[in-house]
């Protein structure tokens, strides 16, 4: 009687373990803060493009995407939002997603502004303090700058109010580029 009250008390303490380690929360990407019209792609580990499109709903991309229904590899999901782009890397095995790095990564997009004759650039640069920029007048280079910084990189260029036409600022940072066409 005494051994069966023991092995009891046991296999209590193990049920009670086994519990807390089941309520122990496992910090992971879900992508919680997607918003419609933000877009999303998925990339295998070559490089191509296996599912892109627009996020038609606020919410958790999981329920747009069942990511245990592809191949069996490693995936790159970017989601792209108005003034970021949020990357997480899984690996699928055997219909199970595993998220390979703890934290997603961000890339900010740089912010461009016109107002009467200026552009204004704004990047935030926490994990790249480095931007190339160049300024296009009818498709022809009309300025070009490596712009280096902190946290914050701005710039703010004049254009002449009597050369008015059609003008493309482009920005590389992140090994990315982004475009932005203004009138003047």
């Amino acid at each position: 009687m005494k051994t069966f009250f023991k092995n009891i008390l046991v296999l209590a303490v193990m049920l009670g373990t086994c519990t807390g380690y089941a309520n122990a929360s496992l910090e992971v990407p879900t992508f919680n803060s997607v918003k419609k019209g933000n877009s999303i792609s998925v990339t295998d580990a070559v490089g191509e493009v296996v599912f892109s499109g627009l996020i038609n709903y606020d919410g958790n991309i999981s329920h747009l995407y069942d990511f245990s229904q592809l191949k069996d590899g490693i995936y790159t999901i970017e989601v792209e939002k108005a003034f970021e782009i949020e990357v997480n890397i899984v690996e699928v095995k055997n219909h199970n997603v595993n998220f390979l790095n703890k934290k997603s990564e961000k890339i900010f997009k740089p912010v461009f502004r016109t107002e009467n004759n200026r552009l204004m650039i704004s990047k935030i640069a926490l994990n790249n303090s480095k931007m190339e920029i160049e300024l296009y007048y009818d498709n022809e280079l009309i300025h070009s700058e490596m712009a280096n910084g902190s946290d914050i990189l701005n710039r703010v260029y004049k254009f002449d109010n009597t050369v008015k036409g059609e003008y493309t600022a482009v920005v590389k940072s992140n090994g990315r580029v982004f475009t932005e066409t203004f009138k003047i």
